[in-house]
């Protein structure tokens, strides 16, 4: 898939993406949950760029409603916890797909755990059918397995729809040598490499997920999903947050 220049004709950048959406960006200013603006907020900058012609894929988390290594009072077994958080992220995945219809996309949910009545298992060849038929495609239930993170999946899912980046949506601007929330004068990377991100044990994605992209040299930009448009310029190719790449 030929990555176009944004530049010299004004297309896209990327013509598949995957973006990553953590379970708390849905929470928005709440602590937990699922906050209505926040999420509507979303679906409109998802449609402003699948509007562009842009094939958009959705992984999303389910921290905002149940995160295992969180729950250390509960004592509960590592994969019982996994598991419950991917049921979360399957709850996160049908109102970001109601969200999204309402907003005027044509969605499929796809989940890693199947469940026929809310939503499609996911088979690689149907999830990119569904892309080329314009439709939005939204990946729920992790990879189906415990001790791997939505980091992970969203990093799988993009190697297997051979996506031509992954975007990473935070709440900072990009990748930074601290973290910016705790650590005044934090510097920030406009770009990056996969090894400088795991030999500084920067918070980018799991270790796991930073080697599968390395590994088959996907793209990563990490940008801040809260500032409106951002979505769309990082996809048009502007300077937007920090990228992920080979050296």
């Amino acid at each position: 898939m030929t990555i176009a220049s944004s530049e010299k004709q004004g297309a896209p950048a990327y013509q598949r993406i995957v973006v990553k959406l953590s379970g708390e960006s849905l929470s928005g200013p709440e602590a937990f949950g699922i906050h209505a603006d926040t999420i509507q907020g979303i679906a409109r900058e998802v449609k402003e760029v699948h509007d562009l012609g842009v094939q958009v894929a959705l992984m999303v988390g389910g921290g905002n409603i149940f995160r295992g290594t969180r729950q250390k009072d509960l004592a509960i077994d590592r994969a019982t916890g996994d598991y419950m958080g991917m049921l979360a992220t399957v709850i996160n995945g049908l109102a970001l797909q109601d969200a999204l219809e309402k907003a005027g996309c044509r969605t499929r949910l796809m989940s890693a755990i199947e469940m026929h009545q809310v939503a499609e298992p996911f088979i690689r060849r149907r999830a990119t059918r569904h892309l080329e038929k314009d439709r939005v495609v939204i990946f729920a239930g992790g990879t189906g397995n415990p001790y791997f993170s939505t980091d992970t999946a969203a990093a799988l899912r993009a190697m297997e729809i051979k996506a031509d980046v992954i975007l990473k949506a935070t709440r900072v601007d990009g990748v930074y040598d601290a973290d910016p929330e705790k650590v005044a004068g934090a510097k920030m990377f406009s770009r990056i490499t996969y090894l400088d991100v795991l030999q500084k044990g920067l918070s980018v994605m799991d270790s796991t997920a930073i080697s599968l992209c390395m590994d088959n040299k996907m793209p990563i930009v990490v940008f801040n999903m809260g500032l409106a448009g951002n979505l769309k310029r990082v996809v048009m190719g502007d300077t937007v947050g920090s990228t992920v790449t080979a050296a």
